[in-house]
């Protein structure tokens, strides 16, 4: 398969993820409220369930060479990343690689709060003067 068709399936796919991201978080914050990231925690958890049917699924009949860039490139990796965060963390286990799946875990984690709030902090700093 060319790059210009995996780019192309690519996009595609991530174009239905994006909209469906939208339909069910905003589904999410209707049915439950704003108060909390009802939708984008609906998205996560939705996301990691789809992803890992799908790949048990593809394990007993594999997709073909277009649907996998186009469903776990494309559409799962907008609607959520944290979904393949969460099976590549799931593959460490089944591999035995309990201590690469908790730093894994751990790390994620940590390491993507400190940066939204390293990211928030400068941008504070720098947009100060126009304050």
């Amino acid at each position: 398969m060319s790059s210009l068709v995996k780019f192309s399936l690519i996009a595609a796919g991530g174009a239905v993820g994006a909209l469906l991201r939208y339909v069910v978080s905003g589904w999410a914050y209707r049915w439950a409220g704003t108060g909390f990231p009802w939708g984008t925690l609906s998205v996560n958890v939705l996301g990691s369930f789809v992803i890992g049917f799908l790949w048990a699924a593809s394990e007993r009949t594999p997709f073909g060479p277009r649907w996998t860039p186009f469903v776990f490139i494309g559409v799962l990796g907008a609607f959520t990343t944290f979904s393949t965060y969460a099976l590549e963390s799931l593959n460490l286990f089944r591999e035995g690689e309990l201590r690469l799946a908790a730093v894994n875990l751990l790390a994620s984690n940590v390491l993507a709060l400190l940066a939204v709030v390293l990211g928030f902090l400068s941008a504070r700093y720098l947009f100060a003067p126009f304050r």
